[in-house]
């Protein structure tokens, strides 16, 4: 090798010695350290991996997630889906809020790495017996930054439809629900009409839009927010309590339209002795419950929620037809026996009984006008709307 070249290599190697390559594993490093327990944090950490597998609606079994900033400024108007909140100020005062069972996992977080307020909590649980603790040290903040999504509180809502700032908000539930009451000011786009009404979207992708539905079983405000956010709407939230809470906190909310009259003839009870709800279509849950359980052979129980929903609890005997797929499958449903469509709140079990009526009318069709709650092995509990 000639004394050139010999003189080239070197200063090369020379210029790697000089200005070493940054590695993963550095960035790595810097990163974990930024979340090490500092002085009087309390031990046991959560990231955001963590807390992403356990935020859902539903809610995840077993798992409580706790704000820990205070309501008005910090909570109401953005924090994690389904969160609970104990200011750390008033932990003593609303530690009834906590759940019984003392090895539930609690997840507490608060303004981020600055914050000292979930740490604080967390150390109060643990004396109150709590056994499985962590904390969501990087907060908020992390949460927000990392593509998490915000949910708002009942008492932002009404500030903001008091005050008549500037928002959208969007009831996402089937519109023969919607029709019965809304909360004021809402515009009713079901999700699984999603596509044919995005026109009333503001045309203004920066508008704080705000979905919500029937409650902490209902998925269809988080699918239509989804779909909201894939169209370019940069300001979406949900209201995941829905109007049931609404209804609750502040009565039944404004009709949205006259609702469709409605005869009061029910439909004639088939032979399997289903009897009629109050709602058009619907059934009892008492007879549903003594024909199902007599003789479960004689009805098809369809199950409309998500298959995720499905997998995670159903009817034991049921089968799933998840309402957006109800109308391409409509063709195979039986006429030689009823055919029972439930979900977790009636909503989009009725909107299955509406389309089948409208699409097959000579299928004995029913919906289950209920509240229901479903565990892995089968059980399950109803109770009538």
């Amino acid at each position: 090798m000639s004394l050139k070249k010999l003189t080239l290599v070197a200063a090369l190697l020379a210029a790697f010695v000089a200005f070493p390559i940054a590695t993963p594993s550095t960035a790595l490093a810097a990163d974990t350290a930024a979340v090490q327990p500092k002085a009087g944090w309390y031990g046991k950490l959560a990231d955001f991996d963590l807390m992403r597998a356990n935020v859902d609606i539903p809610l995840k079994k077993g798992v409580v997630i706790v704000d820990s900033r205070p309501a008005a400024r910090q909570y109401d108007p953005g924090h994690i889906p389904g969160a609970i909140n104990i200011p750390d100020t008033q932990f003593d005062k609303l530690a009834a809020k906590l759940p019984a069972d003392k090895n539930t996992l609690l997840l507490f977080y608060c303004g981020g790495l600055e914050c000292m307020l979930s740490h604080n909590s967390a150390f109060k649980a643990e004396k109150l017996g709590y056994t499985n603790i962590l904390v969501y040290a990087a907060g908020m903040p992390d949460w927000m930054a990392k593509g998490g999504h915000a949910a708002v509180s009942a008492a932002h809502l009404k500030k903001l439809i008091d005050e008549k700032a500037g928002y959208v908000l969007v009831d996402a539930r089937p519109k023969r629900v919607a029709d019965k009451g809304m909360i004021p000011t809402a515009i009713n786009i079901p999700d699984t009409e999603f596509d044919k009404h995005v026109d009333q979207l503001p045309a203004d992708k920066a508008t704080p839009l705000i979905y919500y539905c029937g409650g902490l079983e209902c998925v269809l405000s988080d699918k239509s927010a989804d779909k909201a956010r894939q169209l370019g709407y940069r300001n979406v939230m949900t209201y995941p309590e829905g109007h049931p809470q609404w209804d609750q906190l502040y009565g039944a909310g404004s009709m949205a339209a006259a609702p469709a009259a409605t005869t009061t003839t029910a439909a004639a009870a088939p032979a399997a002795a289903l009897v009629a709800g109050k709602e058009k279509g619907s059934v009892t849950v008492a007879s549903f419950e003594q024909v199902w359980r007599a003789n479960p052979a004689s009805v098809l129980l369809v199950d409309v929620r998500d298959a995720k929903e499905f997998a995670a609890g159903t009817i034991a005997g049921a089968v799933n037809l998840p309402i957006n797929d109800l109308e391409k499958k409509v063709a195979t449903l039986p006429t030689d026996k009823p055919v029972v469509f439930l979900c977790g709140t009636g909503a989009r079990s009725g909107e299955a009984y509406d389309m089948v009526k409208l699409l097959r009318a000579d299928v004995q069709a029913w919906f289950l006008d209920a509240t229901a709650k479903f565990a892995g092995d089968g059980t399950y509990t109803l109770a009538q709307k």
